[in-house]
């Protein structure tokens, strides 16, 4: 694969993508893990737009890798892996990003084992880690101006 440019609508539109999804969990009643339990649609509310927020950022990134770098994981750890091999990530942010891509891997495919109290944690605690990789990733881009390609 060639590199080339980044598409300046897409990275608005998953950056876009990620604040609604956080915003949305922001809304939820996060006082208490009992408060967020009470009622069903909190939970299910919650693990949809998480697992949004996560994947929005991964396919941020796997953007950057193809368009940036002409090199395309198709994996969602490996995505966050490369960005921090790539420097668009520090190691650190790269650290964090590989574990939000393991978690949103069980939110799809082991959503069993999620329990309740731990997305509530999730969502309380951890929300700032996918506005810092997303950060992160737009530090990059900001510092790669030549690598856009403007929308008309």
């Amino acid at each position: 694969m060639t590199p080339g440019r980044l598409d300046e609508k897409v990275i608005a539109e998953r950056s876009e993508w990620v604040r609604d999804m956080l915003e949305g969990i922001r809304e939820l009643p996060l006082g208490s893990v009992e408060e967020f339990t009470a009622e069903r649609r909190n939970v299910a509310a919650a693990e949809s737009s998480l697992r949004r927020a996560l994947e929005a950022p991964l396919d941020l990134g796997r953007h950057v890798l193809a368009r940036g770098f002409g090199d395309a994981p198709t994996e969602y750890k490996e995505v966050a892996k490369r960005l921090g091999e790539r420097g668009v990530l520090t190691a650190e942010e790269a650290g964090m990003f590989i574990k939000m891509a393991g978690y949103r891997n069980r939110l799809v495919h082991f959503y069993e084992t999620v329990s309740d109290t731990e997305l509530y944690s999730i969502c309380v605690e951890r929300r700032g880690d996918i506005e810092r990789v997303l950060g992160g990733i737009h530090r990059w881009i900001r510092d790669h101006p030549e690598r856009i390609e403007r929308s008309p």
